[in-house]
């Protein structure tokens, strides 16, 4: 019916209120007061593991896109429903909006950096969200006798009245637009750092600059370069706000089972030495032959220099690095003692660490995985033990330590390419942080296996490339990779999946040549 369709409209255009309003309103208090990244982070949070591991293979780092796509699905469901239920006597819509106000406080006020001022754009927006969804069907209630107990089901609004209640309705959707798009605009020029990461002048490093890696880049067609540009490097974080932190607002404190505490500003880390170097990170997540994975030059001052001089006391084995986000990582404390590059990092490929990377500052471990070692926008670092503290993904039934498994990539040909017979090039990346790839080797369909070319070794905490000269024959062909690490441990064929410590199993890919 044509006034259940308008009811469902004047829902939307209410709820459109809301957020338009909490958008405006949380501008100058934050971005985490505004309703729908809170309620979006306690959705986050509250997600069953098994959900979250299939978002991420699923979507990989668009994940939170999906997110926030399902959220705007989801409201427009309920606002629709909310609008058709609304009665001036029976204020069904307005209790639903209520539950979703009450709701999204609680999401904000519970945020770490809360305040109680974080409760007014949520309050406010669904005040006017209310008010807005009782004019417009109350409107639509004095345009026609459908509510009456006498009048026909069939009832219509008038054709006049309709176009009234359109206007109304256009009018209403684009304060709320101008409003949401404003509070965006003003929110996020007054949060935005760039100039303070504009200002930043990264130090010079003592020793030799690193080699150009020449013969560490095959520079083959369809395969990833050796260094991984910061605008192609993997992304997966649980930040659906990407935090926006200042130099002079930043700051790290070392603390816990520690002799001495030590606060560290920006500014005082140019009297330390930096160091840099070229390590490969990889998430957890990253299923067999994924692109989880990135290797790029680093920047930092050694986190080893920085728990010896606060003084690290018997008995601790873990490090517990807290993001400005809450975000946490369990770091097995010897490895950021052994004397690998493990790092504070201020930089990444010769410039200050890009925002969504974690600027001004994040860890970097050799031989880990991320979810364990790789927090950004660190702030705070307690030494402590795993008995005694559980980090954000150990919780989430992920393994403690998360050392990097060995594995490779197949990069070219791409599954299901369609080839032309002759001389083809097979190439990829191999990598087995903090002990080096020493060969790889192919398999076509079932033969024996070849060994593969591989690049130069800069580090044995960064990935090399790999690639083969293949005389491709007509016809379906299986091509099969497995590395061999500095240990000579050679990558297992035993499938696993990537829960609790990662993915194992061979990478394959499936290609006709004609």
């Amino acid at each position: 019916m044509v006034n259940r369709s308008l009811r469902a409209l004047a829902g939307l255009v209410s709820a459109g209120a809301i957020l338009g309003v909490a958008e405006l309103v949380s501008a100058p208090i934050g971005p985490n007061s505004a309703p729908l990244p809170a309620v979006g982070d306690v959705v986050v949070e509250l997600t069953p593991l098994g959900l979250e591991r299939w978002a991420i293979e699923q979507f990989g780092t668009s994940d939170k896109t999906v997110l926030f796509l399902t959220m705007v699905a989801v409201s427009i469901v309920v606002a629709a429903v909310a609008g058709i239920v609304e009665r001036r006597s029976r204020p069904y819509g307005s209790a639903l909006f209520a539950v979703f106000g009450v709701l999204s406080v609680a999401a904000c006020v519970t945020r770490s950096d809360a305040s109680p001022t974080y409760a007014v754009p949520s309050i406010l927006g669904v005040a006017v969200g209310i008010a807005v969804l009782r004019w417009l069907t109350g409107k639509l209630e004095q345009s026609t006798l459908v509510d009456a107990p006498e009048a026909p089901t069939s009832a219509q609004v008038s054709g006049g009245d309709r176009r009234e209640f359109l206007g109304m309705v256009l009018a209403t959707g684009a304060v709320a637009a101008f409003a949401g798009i404003g509070g965006r605009i003003w929110g996020s020029n007054a949060r935005d750092v760039s100039a303070s990461r504009d200002a930043v002048r990264l130090p010079t490093v003592a020793a030799p600059p690193l080699p150009a890696p020449t013969g560490a880049d095959f520079k083959v067609p369809g395969l990833a370069s050796y260094v991984t540009p910061n605008s192609q490097f993997y992304r997966i974080d649980t930040a659906l706000v990407v935090p926006q932190l200042t130099t002079d607002e930043w700051s790290l404190r070392i603390h816990g089972m520690v002799d001495r505490e030590i606060r560290l500003s920006f500014a005082d880390l140019s009297a330390r030495e930096p160091i840099e170097r070229v390590v490969t990170l990889a998430c957890v997540s990253n299923p067999i032959g994924g692109d989880l994975i990135g290797n790029a030059k680093w920047l930092g001052y050694p986190l080893k220099d920085l728990l010896e001089e606060a003084g690290v006391q018997p008995g601790a084995d873990m490090v517990l690095s807290t993001s400005i986000d809450d975000f946490t990582a369990g770091t097995p404390l010897e490895v950021l003692l052994d004397g690998r590059d493990a790092m504070l990092a201020i930089g990444m490929n010769d410039e200050p660490l890009p925002v969504s990377h974690g600027f001004p500052a994040r860890l970097v471990v050799p031989g880990l995985y991320g979810y364990v070692s790789a927090t950004k926008w660190v702030t705070d670092i307690e030494v402590t033990r795993f008995d005694r503290a559980k980090a954000y993904w150990t919780k989430r039934g992920w393994s403690e330590r998360g050392p990097i498994k060995t594995g490779c990539r197949i990069d070219t040909p791409k599954w299901s390419s369609e080839l032309q017979a002759g001389r083809l090039m097979v190439a990829g990346v191999a990598w087995a942080q903090h002990r080096g790839i020493r060969g790889v080797e192919i398999q076509i369909d079932d033969g024996p296996w070849q060994q593969a070319r591989i690049a130069d070794e800069v580090s044995i905490d960064t990935w090399r490339q790999w690639a083969y000269e293949w005389d491709a024959e007509p016809g379906r062909h299986v091509i099969r990779a497995r590395a061999t690490d500095g240990t000579g441990e050679t990558q297992t064929s035993d499938e696993a999946d990537v829960v609790p410590d990662g993915a194992t199993g061979w990478p394959e890919t499936t290609v006709k040549v004609e």
